[in-house]
Formats: structure tokens, sequence, C-alpha cells
């Protein structure tokens, strides 16, 4: 068995254990082979946790860290403490042994705790996959951070810690619908053995993150700068630097789908972009009217995984696009992008399963524009 095919037995499995949470886990697989770092976000008890716990153990020859941080974790309870022996040289030695600098996984639990002793450091971690402290400087083996939350962050100051985190994802509670099948996969994995999982090893997960850069992403490219542009037009900030990392994960769902070369449907990660929760609907409606043309053969599992969207969301972001445009004072920049998102909202209703709530939503995007062309 290949590599790519024990990666994709040990996402199988997650998926048979954790019912209805196959987006998540597919996302974990992509940014795993990408190499870049996964941020779910979601109320307690939707698993999370347990999602990640089960995901470390199917990785073998590899250490694990997990924490939860809180308003007054100190940097020894990630990084470790200063060596005693060395510290009476006159030198200042972190010992490691155990802790985040030594892990091939690291899940940071409520990360938007953490405080200004230990965010420096974090954030060099996460981003550079380096330890600094005082002298100190350690590559880290790290293969991928995971960081969850109860909710995105308020502070300002920990927005760049939010960024470092090139994936974000909603875990929340399963449809009530499926709750048979969670509670007996439940009560399966607490009578299961460890053994009894696959696994994939830390040196050919390296091996798998090697080998997706030999993906060739030159059949997408222009449409991915397309979707930047529109991006930025709606006002998602998109820097350059994240602009560039995005496309290791193309890459990687091209490689997991068995390819050599990117196709549009690829371009389906770009769904897991968002910084704010009112950003989700824009996203799906932009990428999934680009990759709906994608006419090649092989596609990743969830690339055409459209879930109907939510229709009280939709009409909330109509209502405030609305009362954006009914605004005294409003640029002209400003008016681009309350077109631009109408337009995505407009291919989003055609979503919805509900023909009242169709109906209702599209006669509400009609009025709107009708108001903007009176006004132009």
């Amino acid at each position: 068995m290949n590599q790519v095919d024990k990666l994709i037995g040990v996402l199988n499995y997650l998926k048979s254990v954790f019912i209805g949470k196959d987006e998540i886990v597919d996302l974990l697989g992509v940014s795993l082979v990408a190499k870049e770092n996964l941020f779910l976000l979601g109320p307690p008890g939707t698993a999370k946790s347990a999602i990640i716990r089960l995901f470390s153990k199917c990785i073998k020859n590899g250490k694990n860290f997990e924490y939860l941080l809180t308003r007054f974790t100190e940097p020894n309870e990630i990084f470790g403490p200063f060596d005693i022996r060395k510290l009476k040289d006159g030198e200042l030695i972190t010992n490691t042994e155990g802790m985040m600098p030594e892990a091939s996984l690291v899940f940071l639990d409520e990360i938007f705790n953490a405080n200004s002793a230990i965010l420096n450091s974090l954030l060099m971690a996460l981003n550079e996959r380096v330890f600094r402290r005082g002298k100190e400087t350690k590559k880290l083996p790290t293969l991928i951070f995971v960081g969850a939350s109860n909710q995105l962050p308020e502070d300002e100051s920990l927005n760049a810690l939010l960024d470092r985190f090139l994936i974000r994802v909603k875990c929340d509670y399963v449809n009530p619908d499926l709750l048979n099948d969670v509670l007996t996969a439940g009560w399966n994995l607490e009578n299961r053995s460890e053994s009894e999982h696959p696994f994939i090893t830390s040196e050919e997960v390296k091996e798998l993150q090697l080998m997706s850069r030999s993906i060739d992403l030159s059949l997408i490219r222009t449409q991915y700068i397309d979707i930047i542009r529109s991006l930025r037009n709606t006002g998602i900030k998109l820097s350059d630097r994240r602009a560039v990392k995005l496309q290791n994960l193309i890459a990687a769902s091209a490689f997991i789908s068995k390819k050599k070369e990117a196709s549009i449907s690829d371009l389906w990660v770009l769904r897991y972009i968002w910084d704010t929760e009112e950003q989700l609907e824009i996203l799906a409606g932009l990428i999934n009217n680009v990759i709906e043309k994608d006419n090649s053969e092989s596609h990743h599992p969830q690339a055409f995984s459209n879930k109907a969207p939510n229709a009280e969301e939709l009409m909330s972001e109509l209502n405030g696009l609305s009362n954006k445009w009914s605004e005294e004072s409003i640029s002209c920049e400003e008016q681009n992008i309350i077109k631009d998102k109408l337009r995505f909202l407009q291919s989003r209703c055609d979503w919805i399963k509900n023909h009242e709530q169709k109906q209702y939503l599209q006669n509400e995007v009609d009025k709107l524009w009708k108001q903007i062309l009176q006004t132009i």
C-alpha cells in the first residue's frame, strides 16, 4: 500500500468513527499534506478534540502535543522549562522533552486565550516552524498545527494568530437525523482496541508533503487569480502571502485525488479561508460557481459536496447589504463591493431547497437590484 492509500485509509476510518464530520476529516488530510495549519470553530461537545486525538493516534513514529490554553498559561507549559543543570552554568537552555517543540502534531485548544507571554513564540512556531527563546533557535518537526476555539477572537492583537491558520472550519452539532449512527459509532469506539485502527508514519507524511509539490498548477492559475481579485473586491482580505500559501492546499487536494495536475475542482479548499462567519455564504457561492465548470474525471470527494445554504443567514446578509446601500454617504468602492456580494448571494439562492424561501429571497434580491439601478 502506498502513502496516499494509507492516508486515505486513515481518513476513511475517522469518517466511520465521527459520523457527519467528513468535511473536517478531509480538510485535516489536505492540511496535513500541504503542511498548513487548520483552525476549528465550534461550541463544546462537537467532537473537536476527539477527532484530533484519534487523528494523532493514526500518525505513528511521531510525538503529539495537546494543550488547553488559559489566560494564565506560561511559556514553560508549552515550550518546556529551563534546564536546571544548564542554568547552573549560566546557560538559558529549554528542556523541550515531551513539549510542543518536539511534536509532530500539535493541538492547541482555546487558542485565543494565548497571552502576550507566549504569543510571539507561538506566532513564529506557527508561521516558520521555528522555536526561538532568547538565544535559542530550534527547527520544529511539526507536520501540522491544529487550533480550536468556541469563538473567534475579539481582541485585535489576536487577529495575527488567526491569520496563521490558513484553513478555518466550523464544527457544529451533527444533524439529528444522524444521531442514531453517531451513538452507535461512539459506543463502538469506546470498545475498540487501539491496534485495530489504520495508521501512517510521520516519515511517510513527510514524503507526501514533498511529493505534493510536484503537482502542476498551471492549468488553474488563471481561475485562481480571478478568484483572488473577486474576493478582494467583496472586501474579503487576502494577502499576497496567504495567496501564495493557498497553492499548497490546492496541490494537496489534487495529490490526494491521485492527479498530476490540479483541476478547477481543487479550488474547493478556498471555501474555508473566511475571517468571519458572515463570509461563509459569499465564499461558498463564489467558489461553487467556479468549480461547477470542471469537466475533468477525477475530483476530491469534498469538491462537489455543496451544502444547501441557510435561508435565514442569506436574508440577514441581504438586509445588511440593503441597509448599507441606503446610507447617505457611501463611496464608489463600497458600492462595487455591495454589487459583488449581491451577485454571490443571488447565485446562492438557487441552492435553497424550500421553494417558498427561495422565491421570497429572489424577490428581495430583485428589489435591491432595482434600488441600485435607480440610484446609478
